[in-house]
């Protein structure tokens, strides 16, 4: 049995976070939780961060591993976590939606397209953020399947 990539419990709501790093280091707790990388993958994320930011407009993050980090990734996964209030990731970019995303055997591409679909459109970004359930962020993501 493979290991859905998104479920409702990797998916958090009405989540306050302080700063990039701990945006960062939460969106990768839940794929470790959840099995989908190994603990260091989430050291992997803070250093992608580093070399550029993962922030990609309209209120969203996609922070994900380095090159390098393929090697603890176990199985394809993706975590979502709704920040209504906002996370500055630096140069006055605010996130309010952080999608932690890795991909094995190539998969972070295929996974990258649909996130980009999803995204693209700012009322669907929007309606993610105003969510008041995990099931209607879920619905949105399910439509590009």
């Amino acid at each position: 049995m493979t290991t859905p990539i998104l479920t409702a419990e990797n998916v958090l709501l009405h989540t306050t976070l302080n700063n990039k790093e701990e945006a960062i280091r939460k969106t990768g707790q839940i794929l470790v939780e959840k099995g989908y990388v190994e603990a260091s993958y989430i050291d992997a994320m803070l250093a992608r961060e580093e070399l550029t930011s993962t922030y990609m407009g309209n209120y969203v993050a996609i922070p994900h591993g380095t090159e390098e980090a393929k090697k603890y990734v176990i199985t394809s996964g993706i975590s979502i976590i709704q920040v209504p209030d906002g996370v500055d990731f630096g140069n006055g970019n605010i996130v309010k939606l952080l999608i932690g995303i890795a991909g094995k055997d190539g998969e972070h591409l295929d996974i990258l397209s649909k996130i980009a679909i999803v995204c693209s459109e700012e009322e669907n970004v929007t309606k993610i953020v105003n969510a008041t359930s995990v099931d209607e962020i879920l619905a949105i993501f399910d439509e590009v399947n």
